[in-house]
C-alpha cells in the first residue's frame, strides 16, 4: 500500500473527525477510513504529518491535481488557524474552549453529501446519524475498498431523487425521508444549483438553502459553515444556546431568536463558525466526560444537534429542521 505524506501543523485529526460536523469516518487501526467525495480514503497522523492512502475515485465539487492536495484541502490544513483563533472573542470560556480544541478544523465536505446529512440529522443525536448515514451509503452508494476495508460513497442526489419515500424509510429516516427524497428531486433537476450558490452573499444563499424541504435556519447555517466555507455562519442548536444563555447572556432572560442571532454575530465575528464549533465540541465533550453522555442518558432536551422544541410544517416533530429557537428556560 503506497502512503502519501502531507504535512498537517496544527491539526487533530481524531478530534476533528469526531467534532459533529461529518459522520462516516471509521476507526481502523490507527487512522481512520471514509471517503472524499467519491474517493475511498484511509489517513493517519504521526505527529504533523498525515498518511493517507486511495483506493481511486472521482471527487464530488472540487478537482485538485493529486489526492495529497485533496486531503489537505477536505480537513483545510491551509486555513491560517492561528489567526482564526487569535481572532477570537478573550473571555474565560471562549479561551477555555480555544484550548480544548486545539487543532480542530472545519471540514469543507461536498455541497450535496453535506446537504442531505444534515436534512437527515434533523432531532437526531450523532449515534442515529452515523447510523442513517451508514445506511444510505450501504443500500445506494457505491462500494469501495480500501485496503482491508470496505466504504461506501454517499448516494447522489439523482440515485435518492429517483427512490420511494418507503425505500428511503427502511434507512430509519422516518418524516426526513420526504423532505430528503424532495430536495434531491430539485438538486437532481438543477432547479437548485449547489455549486452555482458558492457564488451567492451570505444571505441569499442562507435563503436559498432555507427554500429547500427540511432545511431551516439552523440546518442552512450548518450547511453554509461546512460545505461553503462561509466561516462567519453560526448554527445556533440547544447546546450552542445553553453556552450563550449560561455563560453570556445570564442576566438577559428573554430574548427573541433575532436577538440571539445578533448577538453572536456581533461577539463572535469573521471566524464565528469556527468559535461556534469549537463551544459546542468543549460542551458536549465536557458533558460526556462528566458522565453525561450526549448519546444516551443526556435529557433529549440537549442530546442532538438540532433544537428539538416547537412544531412547524417543515418539522413535524419539532423545530423547522432544526431552525434557531430562543425560550426563557433553554439554552448550544
Amino acid at each position: 500500500m503506497k502512503f502519501h505524506e502531507i504535512p498537517a501543523p496544527a491539526f487533530d485529526l481524531a478530534m476533528t473527525l469526531d467534532s459533529g460536523q461529518v459522520f462516516h469516518w471509521e476507526k481502523a487501526g490507527t487512522g481512520f477510513v471514509g471517503t472524499i467525495g467519491d474517493c475511498a480514503a484511509y489517513v493517519e497522523q504521526c505527529g504533523s504529518v498525515l498518511k493517507t492512502h486511495t483506493s481511486g475515485g472521482k471527487l464530488d465539487g472540487f478537482k485538485p491535481s493529486s489526492f495529497s492536495k485533496t486531503v489537505a484541502h477536505y480537513f483545510a490544513l491551509d486555513h491560517p488557524l492561528a489567526d482564526i483563533c487569535g481572532s477570537f472573542p478573550d473571555d474565560a470560556l471562549m479561551n477555555a474552549a480555544r484550548d480544548f480544541c486545539r487543532g480542530l478544523r472545519i471540514i469543507r465536505q461536498p455541497k450535496w453529501e453535506c446537504l442531505a446529512t444534515f436534512i437527515c440529522s434533523s432531532m437526531k443525536q450523532v449515534a442515529h446519524i452515523r447510523q442513517i448515514s451508514a445506511a444510505l451509503r450501504i443500500r445506494f452508494g457505491e462500494r469501495r475498498e480500501i485496503g482491508n476495508h470496505v466504504v461506501y460513497t454517499f448516494p447522489p442526489a439523482q440515485r435518492i431523487a429517483r427512490l420511494s419515500e418507503t425505500k428511503l424509510r427502511e434507512c430509519k429516516l422516518g418524516y426526513r425521508a420526504k423532505n430528503l427524497r424532495a430536495t434531491a428531486q430539485r438538486v437532481s433537476s438543477r432547479e437548485s444549483e449547489l455549486e452555482e450558490w458558492s457564488k451567492l452573499p451570505d444571505d441569499e444563499l442562507r435563503n436559498n438553502l432555507c427554500e429547500l424541504p427540511g432545511v431551516g435556519a439552523k440546518i442552512a447555517n450548518c450547511v453554509m459553515l461546512f460545505a461553503y466555507e462561509r466561516l462567519r455562519a453560526f448554527p445556533i442548536d440547544v447546546w450552542i444556546e445553553r453556552v450563550l444563555r449560561q455563560h453570556y447572556l445570564q442576566r438577559r432572560r428573554r430574548m427573541t431568536t433575532q436577538q440571539l442571532i445578533e448577538f453572536s454575530e456581533s461577539y463572535f465575528g469573521e471566524h464565528g463558525g469556527y468559535a461556534q464549533q469549537y463551544l459546542f465540541h468543549h460542551a458536549r465533550t465536557a458533558l460526556r466526560k462528566s458522565g453525561l453522555s450526549r448519546d444516551s442518558s443526556t435529557p433529549k432536551t440537549f442530546g442532538a444537534r438540532n433544537d428539538k422544541r416547537g412544531r412547524s410544517d417543515k418539522d413535524p416533530g419539532g423545530t423547522a429542521a432544526g431552525a434557531q429557537v430562543v425560550s426563557a428556560s433553554s439554552v448550544g
